[in-house]
């Protein structure tokens, strides 16, 4: 209990920092957006598409790309699903390359499509139905997506789904009504600040199941602190990026 009050207080600190800018992040990586309207088919699109791509690569990079090809009306059209479904493969290669949306120009323009179809079959290419079918509900969406895990490749693995989740929270009008099961969505930086802390230690920093074991250790640090597991994900990520300053 003594060893969790401290790593709390040391959380405290760092959300501290994070709230006076001493981390950075006056820029996060979405911030680099059109300016959609918030609760816009576009929007929603917008957000959702190139996270999927979002994995072993620098996020600043990808959004930019992604907000270059939406802004330029040659390129915009793969964030219409059906436009997507009925563009050649070449085509859609050479536009999701053009601007480095894809880095991976044989793999990732698969995942791109496949994903376009999934919204366009299952929900007319509107991305906000699939929150609306679930009921807004964090657990109904994890399980839906789940249970069809082959129609959301990379969208529907754990750290990405969880921190789509949070993103479309903060740049799109969506309201989940229990935005507490979002976790805390354990990428690289997080893992290594739950070690630097204590929540996990080396052993458990090296298994193959460490993002689940964060995100556990996280629900259950911050339950009664007032804080959602996803609401320390920025924080600790901007602090791992800052070389760990400002906690002892």
């Amino acid at each position: 209990m003594a060893q969790e009050q401290t790593i709390l207080a040391n959380v405290m600190k760092v959300i501290e920092a994070y709230k006076k800018g001493q981390l950075g992040g006056e820029k996060m990586p979405e911030d680099e957006n059109p300016g959609y309207p918030l609760d816009s088919q576009e929007n929603y699109l917008y957000f959702t598409l190139p996270m999927a791509l979002n994995y072993q690569r620098n996020s600043y990079k990808l959004w930019e790309s992604a907000n270059r090809s939406a802004n330029n009306p040659e390129v915009s059209e793969i964030f219409t699903p059906q436009r997507v479904i009925e563009m050649t493969e070449e085509s859609l290669r050479d536009k999701l390359i053009k601007y480095q949306v894809a880095l991976q120009p044989n793999k990732q323009p698969l995942i791109w499509r496949k994903l376009c179809t999934t919204f366009q079959d299952r929900y007319a290419g509107d991305v906000r139905l699939l929150f609306q079918k679930n009921h807004y509900s964090v657990n109904e969406i994890k399980a839906d997506m789940l249970s069809h895990k082959q129609d959301f490749p990379y969208l529907s693995g754990n750290k990405i789904m969880n921190y789509w989740l949070y993103v479309m929270t903060e740049y799109t009008d969506l309201e989940l009504v229990d935005r507490h099961h979002i976790s805390v969505a354990p990428d690289t930086h997080v893992i290594q600040a739950s070690l630097r802390l204590g929540l996990i230690n080396e052993t458990e920093f090296n298994r193959s199941d460490v993002q689940q074991i964060v995100a556990v250790r996280w629900e259950a640090l911050l339950q009664g602190s007032g804080y959602d597991p996803i609401d320390v994900h920025t924080p600790l990520w901007l602090w791992g990026r800052s070389n760990f300053r400002y906690v002892d």
